[in-house]
């Protein structure tokens, strides 16, 4: 079976924001703009992987602190404490509150970590222009991309969480400063993602 053809040998260029397939410039410059929504046009992202390694290290800051800080105050009765994210996890659980302990748990322990070893992996291997497992790393890109935009069920269980305790009036709920830092850090992540150029994983060479 042949391989398929790649876009640089048909001639074309994807255009990064709005997915237009569009024609190249005869000298395969690809200094041209998208017809239908004059985005510049590249074959790959430029500054691609340092873009990508700026927002995650910065990601990773943000996460210190978000796990540092307290998240979430509870008044009950005029006894009230601040909680980090694991000290809210454990209340859940010892509430029984098993479900709610479990999504906080994962969105916002396993899944940040996850995503950070992973984004880490892929621009490591994209930067040395590694052929090892191109598929695999192709399928983690898009895993990536897919729990990206559920990494916001910590901030929203807060949300409402706060917005039910408060409807009921028996207690009080805040947000602590905290999730402010995890919400930077969710959309820090998703921002290196969109940054790095998948396509880099299938170039074979230093870029």
């Amino acid at each position: 079976m042949s391989p398929r053809p790649r876009a640089h040998e048909l001639g074309v260029l994807g255009c990064h924001v709005c997915s237009l397939v569009c024609e190249a410039l005869a000298d395969g410059s690809g200094q041209t703009r998208c017809p239908r929504c004059y985005a510049r046009l590249h074959r790959r992202r430029p500054d691609s992987i340092a873009r990508a390694f700026a927002f995650l290290l910065a990601g990773i800051i943000f996460y210190v602190p978000a796990n540092v800080m307290p998240v979430m105050f509870t008044a009950k009765l005029g006894n009230g404490s601040d909680s980090t994210i694991l000290q809210g996890v454990f209340a859940f659980w010892r509430s029984g509150s098993y479900g709610i302990a479990l999504v906080i748990f994962i969105a916002s322990v396993a899944v940040p970590c996850a995503k950070f070893l992973i984004l880490g992996l892929l621009l490591l291997a994209a930067r040395r222009g590694s052929r090892w497992a191109r598929r695999e790393r192709a399928r983690l890109y898009r895993m990536v991309e897919l729990i990206g935009y559920w990494s916001m069920l910590d901030v929203l269980v807060v949300a409402i969480v706060t917005a039910l305790v408060r409807f009921q009036g028996l207690a009080t709920v805040e947000p602590r400063p905290g999730i402010l830092f995890f919400g930077g850090m969710v959309i820090l992540t998703m921002l290196s993602a969109m940054q790095f150029d998948p396509r880099l994983t299938w170039d074979g060479e230093k870029t």
